[in-house]
């Protein structure tokens, strides 16, 4: 059952309980196992409330083996099943996994490149440096990319990641110690895996595709924590690039796929939900196992996707800048998985438990001296990378120990949507955006106007509001503030 927009429940039992955090209670009646909580100020909770983005969290908050709380972070909005900007954690042993927790573009995520290059050398060459950027990485939909694979090679890509990638030289060895999970997880299986994910993914690797994923040329505008962006190799005035993209076809597929399968299997588990779309299956059986294995997969292509993008994007700047890539300093800072689940230790009620935690439209954040996090930023916390919307800025964070009570270890995966595609594109011109993005200094490149239209900075809530609700809470905190020059969409 679909509630409807203005939901009088919500308003009514949404309690704030502290500073930009607001609680819905369990309530049984709606089969609610915990609560709800929100992190927001009361503009984005507004915005929360004129969708179904709370209603979903509720909705979540009634799987099986669900603990503690359904999360809504301050970039929530409304998804398929779960909120987008939603975390759940789900008992490993007794708890479900779900394709909709994790959505259909696995491993939609964020890498961010740094550079010794100043805003005044670049801008001297934007036109030239976006055109070769544009004419250099496939992007748009349904955009092919610039290798073929067979079926074997395609294979080594789903069970080796960023690994396969620089083992056929795209990027050094050093780029796979700052991605989250070294950009290769293992347990993928690409048995679990239909023909039709293989013929969608394969042509695909190596592309940015479209929707809101996007390749920015940005400056460093604000330092907010020195001795962070000292250890990352950030500087004030100097260029860096963040390239926003995840698995592609691949990963939609097989996120339809398991949905279906676990739609399918909820009668034989005896699974009750009030949306369809909340579709699970227990974490440990047949299915869940199979789903985990495919979607694993997925996560190692999109690794290697945004690392092939890595490569080629260095080889852009070789050339307009007639530098090399070591004379440009152009290292990973680190890299980011937006939509994933992952079995996690996290303490629940001062105990030490086994949890799947799934992070849809969310960021780890983990705080210092989890092992999880790569050697070189081990004692610091995990940087996190929250992408504005084309156009906007983004930001880099640091996780902070907060996150562990509060959010499972997670933050806001960047600003989220207040305005539909199709609203967008009713209510804005090519010309106006490009112009009011012009105005403000940014070049853009697009192969469609709907890829420029429907990104509009205007369809997305104000993504430093977002950051400052994860920097007051502890979850996350600020360390440096990005603005774009230049931008490729598909």
């Amino acid at each position: 059952m679909k509630e409807n927009s203005t939901d009088t429940y919500v308003i009514k039992h949404s309690k704030k309980i502290g500073e930009n955090q607001y609680e819905i209670d369990a309530d049984s009646n709606l089969g609610m196992k915990v609560p709800v909580r929100i992190y927001a100020n009361e503009t984005l909770l507004q915005k929360m409330l004129s969708d179904r983005t709370i209603m979903q969290a509720r909705n979540v908050a009634s799987i099986p083996g669900i603990v503690s709380h359904s999360v809504v972070l301050p970039d929530g909005h409304e998804g398929y099943g779960f909120p987008v900007g939603g975390v759940a954690a789900m008992d490993a042993e007794e708890g479900m996994i779900s394709p909709g927790g994790v959505g259909y573009d696995i491993n939609c995520g964020v890498r961010l490149l740094r550079s010794n290059l100043t805003e005044q050398t670049v801008r001297s060459k934007l036109k030239d440096l976006v055109n070769d950027l544009f004419s250099s990485i496939p992007s748009g939909v349904g955009s092919k990319g610039a290798v073929r694979l067979t079926n074997s090679e395609l294979d080594e890509v789903l069970v080796n990641g960023v690994n396969w990638a620089i083992d056929h030289g795209y990027g050094s060895s050093n780029d796979s110690d700052v991605c989250e999970e070294n950009g290769k997880i293992p347990g993928a299986d690409p048995n679990k895996v239909s023909d039709k994910a293989r013929k969608r993914g394969a042509p695909q690797l190596g592309s940015l595709g479209s929707g809101n994923h996007f390749l920015e040329i940005q400056k460093v505008a604000e330092i907010h924590d020195e001795e962070a962006a000292n250890r990352m190799g950030i500087k004030e005035g100097t260029i860096t690039v963040l390239i926003h993209c995840g698995s592609r076809g691949f990963g939609h597929q097989v996120c339809s796929d398991y949905l279906r399968v676990a739609e399918q299997a909820m009668e034989k588990y005896n699974i009750n939900l009030p949306d369809r779309e909340l579709a699970c299956v227990p974490n440990n059986s047949e299915e869940g196992e199979s789903y985990r294995k495919a979607m694993f997969a997925a996560l190692n292509f999109a690794w290697s996707n945004r690392q092939m993008i890595t490569h080629w994007t260095r080889k852009s700047f070789e050339r307009v800048f007639n530098q090399t890539e070591s004379d440009l300093d152009m290292k990973l800072v680190y890299d980011v998985a937006h939509n994933i689940a992952k079995v996690e230790k996290h303490k629940v009620g001062g105990e030490e438990r086994k949890l799947v935690v799934h992070r849809k439209g969310a960021t780890r954040a983990f705080p210092s001296n989890r092992d999880e996090i790569p050697s070189k930023y081990r004692d610091l916390g995990q940087p996190v990378l929250v992408p504005g919307s084309m156009g906007t800025s983004s930001w880099i964070l640091l996780g902070k120990p907060n996150s562990m009570d509060l959010s499972f270890g997670s933050t806001a995966h960047g600003a989220g949507r207040t305005m539909s595609r199709s609203k967008a594109r009713r209510n804005y011109t090519e010309d106006y955006v490009k112009k009011s993005l012009n105005d403000k200094g940014i070049f853009i490149k697009a192969l469609t106007r709907d890829g420029v239209v429907e990104e509009t900075p205007e369809a997305y809530k104000d993504v430093d509001a977002v950051v400052n609700v994860s920097h007051n809470l502890g979850i996350a905190s600020k360390v440096a503030k990005l603005v774009p020059i230049g931008v490729i969409k598909g």
